[in-house]
């Protein structure tokens, strides 16, 4: 987040405007679907900003493909630009700009398809923007919007060893610029104290990031059948600090709201699935990039 002007007197303050950038990509889910997978990526750029309290101004893109003399990647790039119009004409987001890499090919064969997307978004005020780590002393933890998971293309399908395979959750476009409004909003007004979209690694990633950020675990209950590291890019958020009644404001705005879990203790509990202490969550999040490099 960077502010822009503002300043204070004795009498009033004035709004602190200011702007986010936000970047997205990811090859394995647009090998999947190149349509849904390139206009995911754009939801996902969306939702990062909606958590801080941004709305998008603009997008770039760098597409990044093999050889499109070849039909197949020249099928895959056309299906990405498709996607791409799709999510900017629903989320009201106009292409600024934006350049492409291809022939990008050895020869094991061509990279995965992999656009790139940036999209900068304006904050009314800087001093409102949200938090990703969760908060000592609250309660209740959220899960909101129409958030269905698969393992397609997911981060863990790659630990296992597995190619990008089978189908992207079809994603409705509405319900999905509801859901960024819901958190835009609530991050602004104060009403959510923490707000995280779910993206790589499933909801169990968001829970872990939200713990070793805020240095305090949380007790969770996921809802039967969700797949924990299953991915949907742009549709689920996790909040916190919630002001009023979940039940209203799920009628309110037409969007799902579940409770989930509540905030407090020295680890992440996930009913079924973990229990992990943080000083174990920290040691995997600080270190995995060593990891990588081995």
């Amino acid at each position: 987040v960077l502010r822009l002007t503002g300043g204070e007197s004795a009498a009033t303050v004035e709004p602190s405007p200011g702007i986010a950038p936000s970047v997205d990509g990811s090859g394995r889910s647009w090998a999947v679907g190149p349509r849904v997978g390139a206009a995911a990526a754009v939801y996902e750029c969306a939702a990062t900003l909606a958590c801080v309290g941004a709305e998008p101004l603009g997008l770039t893109n760098c597409l990044n493909f093999g050889n499109p003399e070849k039909p197949h990647v020249a099928w895959q790039l056309s299906q990405a630009v498709e996607g791409l119009r799709d999510a900017c004409l629903a989320l009201s987001v106009p292409v600024v700009g934006g350049n492409v890499s291809l022939y990008n090919e050895s020869p094991d064969g061509p990279i995965l398809p992999t656009p790139v997307v940036g999209i900068i978004g304006r904050l009314p005020d800087v001093r409102m923007a949200g938090r990703l780590g969760f908060v000592e002393g609250e309660e209740e933890i959220a899960l909101i919007g129409d958030f269905r998971p698969s393992r397609g293309g997911s981060e863990v399908a790659k630990l296992e060893g597995s190619a990008p395979a089978g189908a992207l959750p079809a994603k409705d476009a509405k319900a999905i610029a509801a859901t960024h409004a819901v958190i835009r909003d609530g991050v602004r007004s104060g009403a959510f104290s923490t707000a995280h979209d779910i993206a790589e690694g499933g909801i169990a990633t968001a829970l872990a990031e939200c713990c070793i950020h805020g240095g305090i675990g949380a007790t969770v209950e996921l809802p039967d059948g969700l797949d924990p590291f299953g991915e949907d890019f742009g549709t689920g958020f996790l909040v916190t600090g919630m002001a009023g009644d979940l039940a209203a404001l799920s009628q309110e705005a037409g969007v799902p709201v579940a409770v989930i879990g509540a905030v407090g203790g020295q680890s992440l509990d996930i009913a079924g699935l973990l229990n992990v202490p943080l000083s174990g969550l920290a040691e995997a999040h600080a270190g995995g990039l060593v990891e990588l490099l081995r």
